[in-house]
């Protein structure tokens, strides 16, 4: 069984970068799609992109696409996301998550999810 811990977020000014990275214990990581979503006061959990298990097909939210990216090292147990031109609409917090085998954009068929960590885009 995987389980993932994120790293920090933070605050970061618009028009800024962050990545945020998802480690991953186990010895099963490569066997799951990866994804990361999230979700703003108020609303319903979004997703953001995710990465098939070799990292040769990757998925993306309407709303990141152009912006960031993803990448995983299965030799590493990680997955990274990296956000580029931020805004504050982009305030949330962001979760990585694991689908076994295949990946979706819908949260429900995540079996496995991290924590979450704090990113604010001031106005």
């Amino acid at each position: 069984q995987v389980q993932l811990v994120e790293s920090e977020g933070g605050l970061v000014q618009a028009g800024g970068s962050l990545r945020l990275s998802c480690a991953a214990s186990g010895r099963t990581f490569s066997n799951y799609a990866m994804g990361w979503f999230r979700q703003a006061p108020g609303k319903e959990r979004e997703f953001v992109i995710a990465i098939s298990r070799t990292g040769g097909s990757i998925l993306y939210g309407n709303s990141v696409k152009g912006r960031f990216t993803i990448s995983r090292d299965n030799a590493k147990n990680t997955v990274d996301l990296q956000m580029n031109s931020l805004k504050p609409e982009d305030t949330a917090v962001y979760y990585c998550a694991a689908r076994y085998y295949g990946g979706s954009t819908k949260p429900r068929q995540y079996a496995i999810w991290g924590q979450g960590t704090q990113v604010t885009v001031p106005s």
